[in-house]
């Protein structure tokens, strides 16, 4: 008989808010649930498969999660597969070490828990006889430096072998390093399937061995955004596999660019905005639909959406409202009124004022070294992190001043537009 089974990580239970611009509370509500509800849905999934076993590659929980609430629900859902005869296979990642849960908490008996070394684990024998044997390592301290391959023993001759490791790899953007490996050296260790963890994306590394990434089963900012699954594995009575993917996430972030460039007042703005959100979410599959929507083009209308993002807002996050399960978390606005490398001069002075912003003051080295300034003593009031992934770098500094810049004097010149007496829309 074929041997399946539902590999996920990274669930971050109870995960909570972080930089969301969510003013909505019914919408914030949705995101703090929204792991629960893709634990429940992967349940879900396997009992509809019926499959033989869940793995779950790490990170269960969020980092310092201490609520037993949190893992009375874990514990009610894992009884659901241990009432179906299904076996869970887990291994502890870096934020499921730093979690109270992960000493406290008895598993249901379905559930086998890994420790530091991996000692293989008879999941179930194939029709030709085959064993089907589980590897994993658990890791008791958040930090990772160094490789965890060594610790794995030798595939099992003449069966099928799974790895269970929660690993940066090589090293992955937007993630701390943790238990580092490449591609290559998992291939040459001689397991047939790698059950990965830790990155939030998926992304299948190779199909001989078969090794996965399977992202995490829900997002929870716009920086994880799009849709989020699990991925689906069968192994056959032959040794071979097939993967699919299934969607899991019941909240889905998007980004959403919309030219304005052909647009002229207001009520047009409107329209193609609507366009855009109704087109969106009918191609979405996903219960909810979180946008943050960037409006940008060459539009008459720039100096109006700056000076009225409130007004901008509330008539946006009504059409948003129109539209079942779609909501907005924020709006930047990134059009211009004029081509910026172009420099005005005529009878609206605030347009002559605008052309001289950009092509005198903001390039001037008095003005950059001032913005440099000020922008690196407000650096030095955040939290290293965020300091690192706003502005890493010198050049990385620069551009943030110079956009911050921009955008600042596009909203200055916004209000003084508004009170030169445009017309109303």
């Amino acid at each position: 008989m074929p041997f399946r089974f539902v590999h996920t990580a990274d669930l971050h239970l109870d995960s909570p808010l972080r930089s969301l611009a969510l003013k909505n509370p019914e919408l914030a509500e949705l995101v703090r649930g929204a792991t629960r509800t893709a634990l429940a849905r992967i349940v879900d999934l396997c009992l509809e498969e019926g499959v033989d076993a869940l793995l779950i590659a790490g990170d269960l929980y969020d980092g310092s999660q201490t609520s037993m609430n949190t893992a009375l629900y874990l514990s009610s859902e894992l009884r659901r597969l241990e009432a179906a005869g299904i076996s869970v296979f887990l291994i502890r990642g870096n934020h499921d070490s730093q979690s109270a849960m992960t000493r406290e908490l008895t598993f249901p008996a379905n559930v086998h828990v890994f420790a530091g070394r991996a000692k293989p684990v008879l999941a179930k024998s194939l029709g030709d006889g085959r064993g089907v044997h589980i590897h994993g390592i658990s890791f008791a301290n958040p930090h990772a430096p160094d490789s965890l391959l060594p610790s794995f023993q030798p595939p099992v001759a003449d069966a099928v072998n799974i790895g269970m490791l929660h690993t940066s790899l090589a090293g992955t953007p937007g993630h701390d390093p943790y238990a580092p490996t490449s591609v290559a050296e998992l291939a040459r260790h001689g397991f047939d399937y790698w059950a990965l963890g830790h990155v939030h994306m998926r992304q299948v590394h190779a199909e001989v061995p078969l090794i996965v990434m399977p992202g995490m089963p829900q997002g929870r900012d716009i920086n994880e955004a799009g849709p989020k699954t699990v991925t689906l594995v069968t192994i056959g009575d032959d040794g071979r596999f097939e993967h699919r993917e299934r969607d899991i996430g019941q909240a889905v972030f998007e980004r959403l660019s919309i030219d304005l460039s052909a647009v002229q007042d207001w009520r047009q703005m409107l329209e193609t905005v609507g366009e855009a959100l109704s087109s969106l979410r009918h191609r979405s599959l996903a219960d909810h639909l979180i946008l943050r929507i960037s409006l940008t083009g060459s539009t008459p209308l720039a100096w109006k959406l700056r000076r009225d993002p409130d007004l901008l807002s509330a008539e946006l996050s009504n059409l948003a409202a129109g539209l079942s399960g779609c909501w907005i978390e924020k709006i930047d606005i990134e059009c211009q009124g004029v081509d910026p490398g172009t420099v005005l001069s005529g009878p609206d002075p605030v347009e002559e004022l605008a052309g001289l912003i950009r092509s005198d003051v903001l390039p001037s080295h008095g003005f950059r070294r001032e913005a440099s300034a000020m922008l690196d003593e407000l650096l030095q009031q955040l939290p290293r992190e965020l300091r690192d992934s706003l502005a890493g770098d010198e050049e990385t500094a620069a551009v943030l001043a110079d956009t911050i810049a921009l955008a600042g004097s596009d909203d200055v010149l916004a209000h003084l537009h508004g009170s030169a007496g445009e017309t109303d829309r």
